[in-house]
């Protein structure tokens, strides 16, 4: 989310309708919504959206799951970061440990041909199979379960009828409202073989991330994350995006602290036993700058170079930190 305010995402825009006769209709009915607009990379949408997928009646939904808005989020925006009880630090354990099963799930389906709307369907399906909320499902009016950002697309990416190609890099971000909270956490996964430059940003993600989190205990400066993670990033030949950060999580999606991933930050806060929030670094092969495609959601590099992510939700301890959302190392990052 933003350094300001987390939430200032506008609402998504209503895509173009092609005519019948439109010659950028392809064969098979799917569509480019966004007209003459000059793409930054090699990525494209693929419209039409498939319909929002329901969730079932039972499943307890968070406030904004109707009308989009999350009030509560704006009216808490501004205050300190909120300590967590012993219950509510169960309670996050517990929906940050489906939250984990659901993209280890998602990313056993990543391979050529695949299209990233079939990944939505199977997050949409494994969430509401453990009785909780997919969390993106309307968060300002956003339209899918899960945001899927491939190759130039930092975040955001919105799940359409593109197929994965052999070489492409996929980021898959899944969040899950469970008995009251939310989890969040995001990997970046290698679509077959992927060259040399790939390998590069996402080994640059993974390890500025693991060594932010080393650092993550009782009196330590949210501001200096950013310090620790923009010098890896770069060591990798990479840059770190600045316009998105890590956020507080709890009953609320997003929400104080913030924790910019760059150095020379001007981040407030020192972190305390029963805080929980996310490290979630972005980094580019270019330049860290980006754009949004017209549909006010789909963040992509300015230059369209590759950009990877990684991100755990991490529970202060009175000794340390605990990485809630933790999974399996990867061999292909080592």
């Amino acid at each position: 989310m933003s350094t300001k305010t987390h939430k200032i995402i506008h609402d998504i825009a209503t895509p173009r309708q092609p005519l019948l006769d439109d010659p950028n209709i392809n064969k098979d009915g799917t569509f480019n919504p966004f007209g003459a607009y000059k793409f930054t990379g090699t990525m494209r949408p693929v419209y039409p959206l498939s319909p929002r997928r329901p969730v079932p009646e039972h499943i307890p939904r968070p406030e904004y799951a109707e009308d989009g808005y999350p009030a509560t989020e704006s009216r808490r925006a501004g205050q300190p970061p909120r300590c967590l009880s012993p219950e509510e630090q169960d309670k996050m354990r517990v929906a940050c440990r489906l939250a984990r099963e659901v993209l280890d799930i998602a990313a056993a389906a990543v391979r050529p041909g695949i299209t990233t709307d079939e990944i939505d369907a199977i997050v949409h399906q494994a969430t509401i199979d453990r009785d909780s909320y997919p969390s993106p499902l309307n968060y300002r009016n956003y339209p899918k379960s899960v945001c899927t950002s491939v190759n130039e697309v930092i975040c955001h990416g919105i799940p359409d009828k593109r197929k994965l190609q052999e070489g492409d890099i996929i980021n898959i971000d899944v969040s899950l409202y469970k008995d009251g909270f939310h989890a969040d956490l995001n990997e970046t996964y290698p679509v077959g073989r992927v060259d040399e430059d790939s390998q590069r940003v996402m080994r640059a993600a993974r390890k500025s991330l693991d060594a932010s989190i080393k650092l993550c205990k009782p009196g330590a400066l949210f501001r200096d994350l950013g310090r620790t993670i923009e010098p890896i990033a770069r060591a990798h030949g990479c840059s770190v995006v600045r316009t998105y950060c890590g956020h507080g999580i709890n009953d609320l999606f997003h929400c104080s602290p913030n924790v910019p991933h760059y150095a020379k930050n001007k981040a407030v806060g020192t972190m305390k036993p029963g805080m929980c929030f996310t490290i979630e670094p972005m980094v580019n092969l270019g330049h860290w700058d980006l754009e949004h495609w017209p549909d006010d959601w789909t963040s992509v590099t300015i230059d369209g170079k590759r950009s990877a992510q990684f991100e755990e939700t991490l529970l202060i301890t009175d000794t340390g930190v605990e990485i809630l959302t933790a999974g399996k190392p990867r061999e292909d990052l080592l």
